[in-house]
Formats: C-alpha cells, structure tokens, sequence
C-alpha cells in the first residue's frame, strides 16, 4: 500500500504553513489540535498505515506534545486485502475504536495503466454517452495553474458548498494547499467551461504515482451540458498523461446500496467512471491520558450533534 498524500513530507509542510502544527514521528504524521479551555492536544493522523506506527516513539512524542490521544482516522488499509487483518490486529491491541470517522469510510480506484480504450469500455454507458453529448454541446477542458483561476475554482466550490450543506474548507486553507504542491508541480486545476463561461472545477493532488481528487465544485448553470463528466474524463486523462498508475477519488460512501447514506449521490458519479469500490478497515484512538480523553470525547459528540442541528 502506497503512504497517502495526507502522510506525506508535501503535506507536513502545508499544514505547518498553514498553522497547523504537524508533528512527524517516523514514518508517520499527526496534527496538533487544542482542546478549548485546557492546556491539552488531540493528535489527528488520517490515512496512515499501522504498520508504520512506532507506538513507544508515538507515546513519547505525544507526551511531549501535551497529547491526549492521537486519532488514526480511517487508517489506509482496505478490507480484504492482503494484511488488512494483522493492520486491524495492531490497532486493537494498542488502541481503543474511536466513536467517528472524520474521511468517508468508502473510496473509488482507477488503473490508470489500463489503456484510453479500456476505460471508456468499463464505463457506465451513460456517463459515455453524457462525454459525448458534453463534447458535441462545445464543452471545453483546460488544464492550469494560475492563480487567477484558483480564484474561479474557488468560487466554484464555495458555491457548491452552499448549495450542498457540507463544511466546506476556507479560502485560506485551500490556497494553502494549491500554493505548498504547486511549488512541487503537484497540484492542478482542471477547469470544464462552456461559451467561456466556467460550469465545473477540480484541484487535482499528484503524490507517488497516484492522482488525488479532493477539491471540486460546479454551479447549476448550463447543467444540461454535463460538464462535470467529461471534467472526470479529462481529469483521467490528464493522471495518465502524468505518468500516474491509480486515480485516488478521495472518498465514497461504504455502503453503495444504502442511498440515504450523504455520500451516496456522488458515490454513484464516480462509481459509473468504471472505477472500484473499496471500503476501509475502522478508525482508532490511541490513548495517553484516559481520563481527559473521556471528557473530550463526551464534548465532541455534543459538538458533532449541535452541527447537524445547526447544518
């Protein structure tokens, strides 16, 4: 299994940069978080892979640190696979389950060694059909890095946002993100517009041979020209052109026949691209101080419950 982009050195510097204190302890990276009215931390280390987690180094650094606990969320093992059982073993020894998951639980792959040809053919014929009907309607795809179009990219997504009820991230977070991979050639902005008028955006995040998908938006005009689909098929061609070999779609529902599930709309959009539906092992906490976690915890549910209300 491949580190994750959220485990890498280009992903340590942003949210340093950014004002997130990231702390590396070996192979892995976990965030600093303060816990409000209290001289405590909350570690928080997504995707990582249990078999690099050195738990004496961990203990030591989060102690240090002022750490109550360290969240391995939705570590990057998927179920199934080879080791994925003796990954689990590692954490259910050292840790406790954690009560929620920050990252979708689900994700879509592409192999993007497989041929143009291939692709297409695995396809839903529906989303070929709507590539097609985008290209005839005049639907462009151009690739940048400007920062004139991050501005449009943006507006993008904070529509969509809106529009969605999700948390979307601030400006300044993502310019962050697009200005620290940038500078490594590893962040691009794929921009779908029609009649010079911009319908759908993505940054796209290229780290180890795998394209990332995390960031995207669209606004509602001019939907009928499907501009979003033949966005994910330039965006495929694009991570081929790169020399990438797997298309990361950042995040899906676990369950693709449970329709209520909030990610279940755009599940089903990537899931027609032909890509492969995988689902990750649980997220854990590993815990130094047991009596102040149990408290934050208590908290935090409150806090998540009060968002939903208020979402």
């Amino acid at each position: 299994m491949r580190k994750h982009v959220l485990q890498s050195e280009l992903w340590e510097k942003f949210k340093n940069d950014y004002g997130t204190y990231a702390v590396r302890v070996g192979d892995i990276l976990y965030t600093k978080h303060k816990i409000p009215f209290s001289n405590y931390f909350y570690g928080y280390c997504p995707r990582v892979n249990p078999f690099d987690i050195d738990f004496e180094k961990l203990r030591e650094s989060m102690v240090d640190n002022s750490c109550i606990a360290v969240h391995f969320d939705v570590p990057n093992i998927i179920r199934g696979e080879e080791g994925a059982e003796e990954a689990e073993k590692i954490l259910k020894d050292k840790c406790v389950k954690s009560q929620r998951d920050e990252f979708a639980k689900g994700n879509f792959f592409m192999d993007l060694k497989k041929s143009e040809e291939e692709i297409l053919a695995n396809m839903h014929k529906k989303h070929r059909y709507n590539i097609g009907l985008a290209q005839r309607k005049g639907v462009t795809v151009r690739e940048s890095v400007s920062d004139e179009d991050f501005d449009l990219f943006y507006n993008l997504y904070s529509e969509t946002a809106q529009r969605q009820k999700f948390f979307g991230r601030s400006r300044t977070y993502l310019s962050k993100v697009w200005e620290t991979f940038r500078e490594e050639y590893s962040s691009h902005l794929l921009i779908a517009e029609y009649e010079g008028n911009p319908l759908s955006a993505w940054m796209v995040l290229i780290y180890d041979g795998v394209l990332y998908y995390p960031y995207g938006g669209s606004t509602e005009k001019d939907k009928e020209t499907q501009s979003s689909c033949l966005l994910g098929w330039e965006a495929i061609k694009f991570g081929k052109k790169m020399g990438c070999e797997l298309f990361d779609m950042w995040g899906a529902a676990e369950d693709m026949s449970n329709k209520s599930d909030p990610y279940y709309g755009f599940s089903v959009f990537k899931e027609k691209f032909g890509a492969t539906h995988v689902s990750y092992i649980d997220s854990y906490d590993y815990v130094v101080n047991d009596t102040v976690y149990k408290m934050f915890i208590t908290a935090n549910n409150i806090r998540w419950k009060l968002l939903g209300i208020l979402k």
